[in-house]
């Protein structure tokens, strides 16, 4: 199998992925618009950022698996890959501290303005009289959009800089909130009324999208923080700027509106010409640590792909299942028992909607699990029974609906 890894991973990890058996195609420099012709003959993609477009998935019908290092999979047609059968996966949480940690860096930043007292020092003045005014973090009101890995890291280095934690969340409940020592807040709106300083760490989708508006943004106390190292659609940008000027919002920004694709080139956007606002070029993740905490997570994923038939952190399996009946068939371990079976179901009109099959010590015998969303009826349990003495016992379970 060949695996194409098209951003940038640690030589070691290459080294474990060339180990279990497989070509591996290292080109970390990679265009979206050049992965449809390097999939060719790809069984597995290894991605970072670059995009991975559904004319690239369609066009290469030996893609079995996409692996995304970090969190989230919104560069990646989720939707072309379901209707092809290629499973997605990612690497949640390997990041978490490093986003977490820019995050704390950017808040204590504009807390003491740190950036303009560097710029101040190098064009030769000493202006301690103007930045020796700051309020500080510790007591603080810190209010955490967003419960996943990084949101959860925030609100701990929260208390550790001694501040007073909130959250919000769609699944967050205030039994949850009492157990991860947050306070509970219902709604962003009143997160951010709350709030000394408003952190994001949500993933983006259609609900999220702008998620923080006009009414969110007015709401923050006058002169407070607001950092966002997610995801920059999360944030009505227009409605920023009206705000950081009226309220003199002090904002950090790890992502920003249309950040270029390439990794160098030119960008500029009306936020960062303003005094209050500081921002990186997307660099949260980038640290030695989550690097390799990312590449060995891909690597774990790409082995028990390989080894096991399995996909950790799999992102597009369904949860649910349309099964409610499982047919149980005890057989021999011999050629033929279960394709026989198979066609029996094929020929009665019964869809498989999942499949297993264990094999016992010695290798005599073995149990198929066959569910499907219809009850099979007495005459096709017959004709599988006709196998015998192949065919050792069949037996129908009725699934529970756990919808």
């Amino acid at each position: 199998m060949r695996v194409l890894v098209a951003d940038r991973l640690p030589e070691a990890s290459l080294v474990e992925i060339r180990s279990l058996g497989v070509e591996v195609d290292y080109q970390p420099d990679l265009t979206a618009d050049g992965l449809r012709e390097a999939l060719a003959g790809v069984g597995v993609l290894v991605v970072r950022g670059t995009e991975v477009s559904a004319e690239a998935i369609e066009a290469n019908p030996s893609l079995s698996l996409i692996v995304r290092a970090g969190a989230g999979t919104g560069r990646i047609d989720v939707a072309t890959a379901n209707a092809r059968g290629v499973y997605v996966a990612n690497t949640p949480g390997k990041n978490a501290c490093a986003v977490a940690e820019l995050t704390f860096t950017l808040m204590g930043a504009l807390d003491r303005r740190v950036l303009d007292a560097t710029l101040s020092l190098r064009e030769g003045r000493w202006e301690k009289g103007d930045y020796a005014r700051a309020v500080g973090l510790a007591g603080r009101r810190l209010g955490v959009v967003g419960l996943g890995h990084v949101g959860r890291r925030v609100a701990e280095l929260g208390h550790a800089y001694g501040m007073s934690v909130r959250a919000w969340s769609r699944s967050l409940t205030r039994a949850k909130a009492q157990q991860l020592e947050v306070g509970y807040a219902a709604s962003i709106r009143e997160l951010a009324a709350e709030s000394d300083v408003l952190s994001l760490h949500l993933s983006l989708n259609e609900r999220t999208r702008n998620i923080v508006g006009a009414a969110e943004l007015a709401a923050l106390p006058h002169g407070s923080i607001l950092i966002n190292t997610a995801q920059s659609e999360l944030v009505d940008v227009e409605a920023l700027l009206a705000e950081m000027a009226k309220r003199e919002l002090r904002v950090g920004l790890d992502v920003l509106p249309g950040e270029p694709t390439a990794r160098t080139g030119e960008y500029q956007h009306a936020l960062l010409s303003h005094p209050l606002c500081y921002a990186t070029p997307h660099i949260g993740a980038s640290t030695d640590q989550a690097q390799r905490g990312l590449a060995d997570e891909c690597v774990r994923v790409l082995r028990a792909f390989l080894v096991e038939g399995q996909v950790p952190n799999v992102v597009n399996v369904s949860v649910t299942s349309a099964a409610r009946y499982q047919l149980v068939v005890r057989h021999l371990d011999k050629v033929g028992v279960l394709a026989n079976t198979l066609s029996v179901l094929k020929r009665h009109g019964l869809n498989v909607e999942e499949l297993d099959n264990a094999v016992f010590d010695g290798a005599r015998a073995g149990c198929a699990r066959i569910r499907l969303s219809s009850r099979p009826a007495d005459a096709c349990l017959q004709e599988i029974r006709a196998f015998s003495p192949d065919v050792l016992h069949v037996a129908v379970l009725t699934l529970p609906n756990l919808a």
